[in-house]
């Protein structure tokens, strides 16, 4: 069989990305045009913004992807994009986009899910992984438990039935004074905290072994700081940023471990924006290590939203013979394996 080779494009929140992938795991280029200093300005990402900013960027991107790969569009074979979840109106730039292109040059074109996007970024680096293995998909916007039982084919297992993780570390840096993003922000401020300075809760969602909590965290975080403030008390933000990320980590490692055990998997992988935060790398590593499991994670550069792991993702598709056809929309709350 000749080589695959699909170009792939992400927009779902802050990223305007293009990635040319063949054959799923060998990445041609890589291109991510972030917005996080525009973002900053505003302590978050702002929806209407973002859209504009992929407009702005999405053709040079596409077209910058295309030249670190030395192709043309002649070369490609299809076009992939991700259609949802993430913000409605970043979603549509690059929908349109794909649905342009694949138009113009008869195309097939493959609409893939974010979540299984993260999922699929594994596979860039290790090129030896095959499902079925367990995976952890944390992000701002995503906690995800996830059975990969085939290329595309997955159990839910728990999710948080609040915040996300991410959500979590954002709103914490904000109240602490770091800004954002929090993640990067937390990480790096634990690192001169100790993370056994505070007890902050690890939440639990009554009935459902697997599924996440960390609103009641959060709230710990926030009345704990107001309680300092009331009192006139000198807060250690590095003791706060690393209990809170201890809180994090143990809830995380300790459901991913349970689900380890029970189902008995032989390999596990996080994935997502939070899965580069060091010490979760770390206590996961160690996690797995004691019980004998083989541990992936993407480096830095593919937990963030990128498109490389939406062209990894819709190469399995493409095997498959899965297509979209023109109606291909924007889906913001998509729900992994749904199409």
């Amino acid at each position: 069989m000749s080589d695959v080779k699909i170009l792939a494009i992400e927009s779902s929140c802050d990223e305007t990305a293009a990635s040319v992938v063949v054959n799923g795991r060998d990445v041609r280029s890589n291109i991510i045009s972030s917005q996080i200093d525009i973002h900053t300005l505003y302590g978050g990402v702002v929806p209407e913004i973002a859209s504009r900013k992929h407009i702005e960027r999405i053709n040079q991107v596409v077209q910058e992807a295309l030249d670190q790969a030395k192709m043309t569009l002649d070369d490609i074979d299809a076009v992939g994009v991700t259609y949802g979840p993430g913000l409605v109106g970043a979603l549509l730039v690059g929908v349109a986009q794909a649905k342009a292109l694949a138009w113009a040059r008869n195309l097939p074109l493959i609409g893939v899910h974010h979540i299984e996007g993260h999922i699929s970024a594994n596979y860039i680096e290790n090129k030896e992984l095959e499902p079925p293995f367990g995976c952890l998909v944390v992000s701002g916007g995503h906690t995800h438990l996830v059975l990969v039982k085939d290329y595309g084919e997955y159990e839910i297992l728990g999710k948080t039935a609040d915040d996300a993780a991410g959500e979590a570390f954002d709103k914490v840096a904000r109240a602490i004074g770091l800004g954002y993003p929090g993640g990067p922000k937390i990480d790096k401020a634990a690192k001169d905290g100790d993370p056994h300075a505070i007890e902050f809760p690890r939440g639990k969602v009554r009935g459902s072994e697997y599924d996440f909590s960390f609103s009641g965290l959060k709230s710990a975080v926030l009345n704990y700081l107001n309680e300092k403030h009331m009192k006139g008390e000198e807060i250690s933000v590095p003791d706060v940023a690393a209990s809170f990320q201890r809180s994090v980590v143990d809830v995380l490692v300790e459901h991913s471990m349970h689900a380890v055990n029970e189902y008995g998997f032989k390999k596990f992988a996080i994935a997502g924006g939070v899965a580069s935060n060091s010490a979760l790398r770390q206590a996961m590593e160690e996690a797995c290590a004691r019980r004998h499991v083989q541990f992936y994670r993407p480096s830095p550069i593919l937990c963030t939203d990128n498109a490389a792991m939406i062209g990894a993702a819709a190469y399995y598709d493409y095997l498959k013979g899965i297509r979209s056809d023109w109606s291909l929309n924007a889906v913001p709350n998509l729900k992994l394996g749904e199409r």
